[in-house]
């Protein structure tokens, strides 16, 4: 088991190095790299030196895309879902721009963060109406508190390759079940799906071998693909469409 993991780990470095472009613009080198956005774009970021580290920044991509998509910050709600969200990645805002300083030793942790703040961050452009009424992932929240189901909201895990991945939520080990990670998929597809199943190999190794992972998929105004289901079940995350979360009611209770 342990051999399979490090040739899909492998593999995905491989990926990383192959799918990341660099351009240098002045003093700042943009980075493409191979994660894509809600418009299928690649995701880019921009460094330069300074103090001896460096920046890292999204040059305000981001937030001003969602904001010239309808999805406005300006409430104290979505304000505060978005502070939440930059905190658990260590990612500050310097007025739209997303940033976060790196040395030398932490550079690739740190460009990881941002990267996967500004996905996080993008998510947060179904918020806007009439796209959704509601966020997903205050949805399952809702019912895991209706349910009583014990649960800790957005946990911060290291993996074998030394990046964090943020989890949304954990129901801790019990008696009946062993420790259950659950991860909230508002728009599933195989690209949402690769980015939980990346965290989940990367992670699952140092959490204990009888940990399980979920994907609850939000299937209230889409049909989730097949292979975004294959994904999902071909890495040992357990995918729950939220029409039949009644199902795995008791399961995650207990």
């Amino acid at each position: 088991m342990i051999q399979d993991i490090q040739n899909l780990l492998t593999t995905y470095y491989a990926w990383l190095k192959d799918k990341t472009e660099l351009h240098q613009l002045d003093q700042w080198v943009e980075i493409t790299t191979p994660y894509l956005d809600r418009h299928n774009d690649y995701v880019q970021i921009y460094v330069k030196k300074t103090n001896g580290g460096f920046l890292l920044t999204d040059d305000g991509y981001t937030i001003d895309d969602l904001q010239q998509s309808g999805c406005k910050l300006d409430s104290r709600k979505r304000q505060a879902l978005l502070k939440m969200t930059l905190n658990g990645f260590g990612v500050k805002q310097d007025g739209k721009a997303l940033q976060i300083h790196a040395s030398a030793e932490n550079f690739a942790s740190r460009k990881h963060n941002l990267v996967q703040a500004m996905l996080a961050v993008n998510d947060m452009f179904y918020l806007a109406v009439p796209v959704v009424t509601s966020l997903f992932y205050e949805d399952v929240v809702t019912w895991l508190d209706a349910n009583d189901i014990r649960h800790t909201p957005k946990v911060k895990f290291t993996g074998t390759t030394g990046y964090d991945h943020l989890f949304d939520l954990v129901i801790p080990k019990s008696r009946q079940q062993p420790e259950r990670i659950i991860q909230t998929i508002n728009r599933p597809n195989r690209a949402t799906a690769q980015t939980v199943v990346l965290a989940w190999v990367d992670t699952k190794e140092i959490r204990t071998p009888e940990s399980r992972a979920y994907a609850l998929l939000n299937d209230s105004t889409q049909t989730v693909p097949l292979d975004t289901l294959e994904a999902l079940r071909s890495y040992d995350v357990k995918p729950i469409m939220w029409s039949q979360r009644e199902a795995v009611m008791k399961e995650l209770a207990a």
